[in-house]
């Protein structure tokens, strides 16, 4: 054990912070310390173990093999102690726990009302909001950094544990007087001829688009803009820049005021399913399982337009 025993916090954050930023004097600032002493915390390590933990490269230093299995150590153990720190608050506070809720970035329009809701029915829990794209929100179920996860689609990898909570409809979206709207029937070559806006690459929403363009295409390319964020991609499409497949929890209000309309078609909408679920190896602690279960109950209260969302300005 005399690995273990002599390894520190201070040689780990090191490794970490010259594997994110590719150099030792940028890590060095990032952890306020100097080039030096990060220098040295890292050949510790690489003593203790007595092999190379970093190898440089062309974009600066990188984790060899045994640098990225360490590194994955570290980012659960400090995920863990992160949760211990949470609970010990919690408890000081007179709170009976801690829950640290992720959603993907889709669901941060009813997030944030979701969690009021938790507020006052479970005044003793105190839940803390993440948000990230499903890439981003996967590797935080990975290092445990999450006791409760709401997205669409579960990941294959790593296990989890999924309860359906509600329908989640994805529909293809243009501005009023778009001409495929005033097509009696819209056929796969009208989608494919059209600009398309997309988000990022990570995301689930550009997941399930490229699927489903490439189904009703069959392989054939199509024009396509990348964007961000679902709020730049509502504008993007509002201002006539493309046409867009949406969640229908996220454009509720702009097609309540008639500020993006849908465009029908086969197999649109798109219907999955939100979805809220842990870790498989993960035990649930007593507050996280009343808010899984609340949350499964519960869809009418916090999703946008109820648990089912139909287009308004479908034919």
């Amino acid at each position: 054990m005399k690995r273990l025993n002599s390894i520190t916090f201070k040689q780990l954050r090191a490794l970490g912070a010259v594997c994110e930023f590719g150099a030792i004097s940028t890590a060095a600032e990032m952890l306020s310390l100097t080039p030096p002493a990060v220098h040295s915390q890292l050949r510790a390590l690489e003593e203790n173990f007595g092999c190379a933990l970093v190898t440089r490269t062309s974009g600066g230093f990188a984790p060899t093999e045994a640098g990225t299995a360490l590194l994955a150590a570290f980012r659960t153990a400090q995920a863990a102690l992160e949760r211990a720190v949470r609970q010990i608050d919690t408890l000081g506070k007179g709170l009976s726990g801690t829950v640290v809720l992720g959603v993907v970035s889709t669901a941060k329009y009813y997030a944030p009302r979701l969690v009021a809701l938790l507020g006052q029915e479970f005044p003793d829990i105190d839940v803390v909001l993440r948000i990230g794209n499903r890439a981003r929100i996967i590797q935080m179920i990975e290092t445990g950094d999450l006791d409760l996860v709401i997205m669409g689609r579960p990941p294959r990898v790593p296990a989890v544990v999924a309860r359906s909570i509600a329908e989640h409809p994805h529909l293809l979206v243009a501005p009023p007087g778009h001409p495929l709207t005033r097509l009696e029937q819209v056929t796969p070559d009208d989608i494919l001829s059209q600009q398309f806006v997309m988000r990022e690459e990570g995301s689930g929403t550009r997941i399930l688009t490229m699927r489903f363009l490439d189904e009703i295409g069959e392989g054939r390319e199509f024009a396509y803009t990348e964007m961000e964020s679902n709020e730049t991609i509502k504008q993007a499409v509002a201002a006539g820049l493309g046409v867009a497949i949406l969640s229908g929890h996220t454009i509720h209000e702009e097609l309540k005021s008639g500020r993006l309309v849908t465009i029908p078609a086969q197999r649109l909408p798109i219907i999955r399913h939100w979805f809220v679920l842990h870790g498989a190896n993960q035990d649930l602690s007593q507050p996280a399982v009343r808010v899984m279960d609340w949350i499964v109950a519960n869809p009418d209260r916090f999703l946008p337009g109820g648990a089912r969302v139909k287009s308004e300005n479908a034919k």
